[in-house]
């Protein structure tokens, strides 16, 4: 294992308005080293990229995670305290700038458990890996956005839409979106995806909200892609 997690970031142009924290995806258990090379860890470069292009420009700041180790590894919980590890880095570099998390897969389950961070303001969980029993009191009062493919086999849209339906207690706003035809890894939709990471990054901005919040709570959004 690693000493410390690795955080990569890309700088806004201008003064910074907003920081978006991606996290990547892993396994339910595992120590290897997470290696810049890894599939997980590569997926969330050109999202990313995606979230620094449309944000960039106007303060947005993007931070991508490299746990230490590839495992979930319950009761440790190595990715939860690196992207703790990542906020407070932060916190004392960006402090009162609000943060917003991307997260895919493990890495979403991450990002809407370390939403109770109180410079977090919304999350954008892709493919997210929400167990029964995933306690939602993280987002209280957070703005979460769900995005599943409806063909996912390695995590189960029906848990992430159970977890949106109990998230709706103590969220401020929750919106669960279904990407159709698509599968895990989100090759088969990536316009879909992309275009959920340019209006997340221009919605941290304060530029434009996101075109899922005119989705009723008890609605699913379903996106052809």
């Amino acid at each position: 294992m690693t000493s410390d997690p690795v955080l990569t970031t890309w700088r806004a142009r201008g003064p910074v308005r907003a920081v978006v924290l991606v996290l990547h995806g892993g396994a339910e258990n595992g120590l290897n080293v997470v290696r810049p090379w890894g599939l997980a860890y590569l997926r969330m470069v050109p999202l990313a990229r995606q979230i620094l292009r449309a944000g960039g420009p106007h303060g947005v700041e993007v931070r991508l995670l490299r746990n230490r180790v590839r495992g979930w590894n319950d009761p440790d919980l190595h990715p939860v305290a690196d992207a703790r590890w990542a906020l407070e880095r932060i916190r004392a570099e960006r402090p009162g700038v609000p943060v917003f998390l991307a997260g895919h897969s493990m890495g979403g389950r991450v990002a809407l458990r370390v939403a109770d961070d109180p410079q977090v303001r919304s999350v954008l969980a892709l493919a997210p890996w929400t167990p029964i029993g995933e306690p939602v009191e993280p987002v209280t009062g957070k703005t979460v956005v769900i995005a599943h493919g409806t063909r996912d086999r390695i995590t189960r849209p029906a848990e992430s839409f159970a977890y949106a339906e109990r998230a709706q207690a103590v969220a401020e706003r929750v919106v669960r979106i279904e990407v159709m035809s698509e599968g895990h890894a989100m090759l088969y939709r990536p316009g879909v995806w992309n275009r959920l990471a340019r209006e997340f990054a221009l919605d941290a901005a304060g530029v434009a909200p996101l075109t899922a919040w005119s989705v009723r709570p008890d609605q699913r959004l379903r996106l052809p892609g």
